[in-house]
């Protein structure tokens, strides 16, 4: 590490002259405030690297054409090397394809469970689909917790009811549980 707390991967990289393509991601993009001074300091060292690395990088983040990192002047320059991918959610159908489906089996395919009938996900990737909103991430969050479950009662299977039982991120559950208008004051 260098005396700022960075990770020193480039002089690594040119040292050993690695010239097959690199990928580098940048994860949680949006937290970046440019407008202090280690915000600063870490764009212009994101910035850096992209000059200076064969790379290509990926950035992730929500909204992040929203944030200050794309707006003004000295923050545009990482804008400028920047091409936005919009990644909605993953939609239940693309034409004759299922492509939620065919995560929902992939994801569990790689559970673990004694008592657990392969293709009760699959089955349930319309309802499964509902609960998150098509968002990969939920997705995940729900199969996860309710594989720990299923552990932990012993059980060994995911079924519905215990992926009822889930309570999953705001997002997700405001999409499927919109709040019901209290009584008016």
């Amino acid at each position: 590490m260098n005396r700022h707390g960075h990770v020193v991967y480039e002089s690594s990289q040119f040292r050993a002259g690695v010239r097959a393509p690199a990928v580098g991601k940048v994860d949680e993009i949006h937290r970046l405030t440019p407008r202090t001074t280690n915000g600063a300091g870490a764009a212009d060292f994101l910035k850096d690297l992209t000059e200076k690395i064969r790379a290509t990088f990926v950035y992730a983040g929500i909204d992040v054409t929203g944030t200050q990192l794309f707006t003004g002047t000295a923050d545009a320059q990482l804008a400028g090397r920047a091409s936005l991918v919009d990644c909605d959610p993953l939609p239940a159908t693309a034409g004759t394809t299922a492509p939620f489906r065919d995560l929902v089996t992939a994801m569990e395919n790689a559970l673990d469970l004694h008592h657990h009938r392969p293709g009760t996900l699959a089955r349930l990737a319309s309802y499964l689909h509902q609960r998150t909103a098509g968002r990969i991430g939920s997705l995940s969050q729900l199969i996860r917790r309710a594989a720990i479950t299923a552990i932990l009662d012993t059980t060994e299977k995911i079924t519905k009811p215990a992926l009822d039982a889930i309570t999953l991120d705001h997002l997700a559950e405001q999409h499927y549980r919109p709040r019901k208008p209290g009584p008016r004051r």
